[in-house]
């Protein structure tokens, strides 16, 4: 019964996990928040989580019930994220990992969504809509990879929505995106904005351009609210990532479709999702911002299963990557 210990710290969310054989032990987690109109930056952030991850590492243990004997093994994200973010968890991890003679796992960040998803629904060999600040992937398993059918070919869906969020000065507590979402639900006015899908793969910075050329001068001559345009765009970029979805399932002949990432807990797109699925007969798996935004624990359950499957990560290819492609990975532990 090998038990992990997983940190995550590849952007704004710090957290530290504790999986064994399947069940989550502990999974706290901290954001780095900054002023409405702001992002956050890969110094700062780094510095957020260097003050924090020694207090989440013991809340982590406590809750779980265990000491560091207990831990067989400490996963950590080796990428895709911030370069300064990554770093400031690897050296907790490669420190973590010597002090307590346990053998290291450098985890792929989408990797780690992808197992966390799977495990927390009971999905078996789905369609996954990976949807985050960072990434926008659909993906599909076959021979030992996680093979990307589409994505994005400039800035991810979420990175969209934040991005909108400075224009607007939405709150960046508890998250952009959420804040979004709940300004969204009062929307009455669709607002046409482009539609851009090309082929297999979507892109959101036009989309982006556009809305913030508009915005000011709709709320201004007062053609539409705030609401209305959170409200469509959402509605245009979930369209769009149903429509590649959709398309990626009749591809592959799936019945499961899994959303994870931090934008798959907004509810909206999870309806339209499951709109779909009901259409196709098919059927929709997503989790809660528990499981769905960064945590530890999703990078505890990848590092559970490449334990298993006969995983380590040697101390001296123990750094981190910027770029990290999901279907980079071998999938040994699937068949």
């Amino acid at each position: 019964m090998p038990a992990v210990l997983g940190l995550e710290g590849s952007a704004n969310k710090i957290g530290v996990g504790v999986v064994r054989d399947g069940k989550v032990l502990a999974n706290p987690r901290r954001t780095y928040v900054t002023p409405p109109g702001t992002g956050f930056l890969p110094g700062d952030t780094a510095r957020h989580h260097r003050a924090v991850i020694l207090d989440l590492l013991q809340e982590a243990l406590t809750e779980a019930g265990l000491t560091s004997e207990d831990i067989d093994c400490i996963a950590y994200t080796k990428g895709p994220g911030m370069g300064a973010p990554l770093v400031s968890v690897a050296v907790v991890a490669r420190t973590v990992a010597q002090l307590w003679n346990k053998p290291l796992l450098g985890v792929n960040h989408c990797i780690g969504h992808i197992e966390m998803g799977r495990l927390i629904t009971g999905a078996t060999n789905p369609t996954v809509l990976y949807v985050s600040g960072g990434n926008t992937q659909v993906i599909a398993y076959s021979e030992h990879r996680y093979r990307i059918f589409g994505e994005t070919i400039d800035i991810a869906v979420g990175n969209c929505l934040d991005r909108f969020a400075r224009v607007l000065k939405i709150s960046n507590d508890p998250s952009p995106g959420y804040n979004i979402e709940q300004m969204a639900k009062r929307g009455k006015k669709l607002v046409e904005l482009p539609y851009t899908v090309k082929g297999m793969d979507v892109s959101f910075s036009g989309i982006l351009s556009f809305i913030e050329d508009i915005a000011q001068r709709m709320l201004a001559t007062g053609e539409c609210t705030p609401e209305d345009l959170c409200f469509s765009l959402q509605e245009t970029v979930f369209a769009m990532l149903v429509e590649i979805t959709e398309r990626a399932m009749a591809h592959c002949g799936s019945q499961e479709a899994l959303i994870v990432g931090g934008v798959g807990c907004n509810v909206r797109l999870q309806e339209m999702m499951e709109t779909m699925c009901q259409e196709r007969g098919a059927r929709l798996y997503a989790t809660d911002e528990r499981f769905c935004i960064d945590n530890g624990a999703m990078i505890a359950q990848a590092g559970w299963e490449m334990f298993q499957a006969g995983h380590r990560t040697p101390l001296s290819e123990s750094g981190i990557t910027q770029r990290y492609r999901t279907d980079e990975v071998e999938v040994t532990w699937r068949d």
